[in-house]
């Protein structure tokens, strides 16, 4: 049965894995040919960035689903809860550039491309994935809060990094133009994002397993 759900979600795998790495790479590629800081600090600002780091890790999971789903990281990934956990990171990505970020900034040319796949295209691809083909069984509430330790983690590398290196990715997590009781207001607000999303996630999986017990039910 694994096998056969496999076989009917490999292109699903494909499609999300090789549009992740394109986006990631010509990001790189578009960052590095920009840069106004050296050529290492390019780089470590590009891994900095959440949005990055979230496409970078649906890249790297759809990319074991499609050509190694039967390896360690295959089955890993295949999980319903991991898959899940990443459904959620790539979403609050995809909400907050959309509703926030958005704005406050016009790119053109490549840059216009690559904005739209990592903020819009591969959110909504792996949102639909997980509506349509990830089994929601298994999901609880308690799953919400080991999904919080990969965006606790970040806030607290950005606000480290941010001290020492004076550059923060994101104008909301600025010390330096809003200091510390703000960012820490705005993180709080942001943490409640996750929450809020992780448990309609939840949610929505608990209501179709109701619905598909009830049909189940009805039809015996």
């Amino acid at each position: 049965m694994q096998d056969k759900s496999l076989k009917l979600n490999s292109g699903f795998f494909a499609i999300i894995a090789i549009v992740s790495w394109f986006a990631v790479v010509l990001q790189l590629y578009l960052i590095i040919l920009n840069r106004v800081v050296s050529l290492p600090e390019t780089i470590v600002r590009f891994f900095s960035f959440f949005t990055i780091q979230t496409n970078i890790l649906v890249a790297v999971c759809f990319a074991f689903l499609w050509l190694k789903p039967k390896s360690k990281w295959g089955l890993f990934f295949l999980k319903p809860k991991k898959t899940t956990a990443i459904t959620l990171y790539i979403t609050i990505v995809g909400l907050v550039y959309n509703v926030i970020l958005r704005f406050l900034w016009a790119p053109t040319g490549l840059q216009k491309v690559v904005d739209e796949l990592l903020h819009s295209v591969i959110p909504i691809l792996v949102l639909l994935y997980w509506i349509l083909f990830v089994p929601k069984k298994e999901l609880e509430f308690k799953n919400i809060f080991p999904w919080l330790i990969f965006p606790l983690g970040y806030l607290i590398y950005t606000l480290i990094r941010g001290a020492f290196f004076n550059f923060y990715p994101y104008p909301f997590v600025d010390v330096n133009v809003l200091g510390y009781s703000a960012v820490l207001l705005n993180s709080f607000f942001m943490l409640l994002a996750f929450l809020f999303f992780g448990t309609l996630l939840i949610g929505i999986g608990k209501m179709k397993r109701v619905n598909s017990e009830s049909n189940v039910y009805t039809d015996s």
